[in-house]
């Protein structure tokens, strides 16, 4: 990764950020509480796939209809963000992949 490509990332996370800080307070209190989530236990891809950046999206479609936060989403964020998910490999599918060797066999 060239600084080129940092510059570039950096841009394009502060664009995101911008588009967050231009929701409704409720809905930036979910977005973030939901980022903080995903950051902990979410997929691999997390920073550099689609999924924050569509996060967004819909919290600006619903925002632009009237809807509250958890019309769309439910009263359990990280239920929601789980399904978000489900069928993503995280962080803790490597760990668990890594250690799930049989007793007494060692990697070479």
């Amino acid at each position: 990764m060239g600084i080129q490509d940092i510059i570039e990332g950096k841009k394009q996370w502060r664009a995101h950020m911008a588009r967050v800080k231009a929701l409704p307070p409720d809905y930036q209190i979910v977005y973030k509480e939901m980022q903080r989530y995903l950051f902990k236990v979410g997929p691999i891809d997390l920073p550099d796939g689609p999924l924050l950046p569509g996060i967004v999206d819909f919290f600006e479609e619903g925002a632009a209809s009237g809807k509250g936060v958890l019309e769309l989403i439910g009263t359990d964020v990280a239920a929601f963000a789980d399904e978000l998910i489900k069928d993503s490999t995280t962080y803790a599918d490597l760990y668990q992949d890594s250690i799930s060797g049989k007793p007494g066999t060692a990697e070479k």
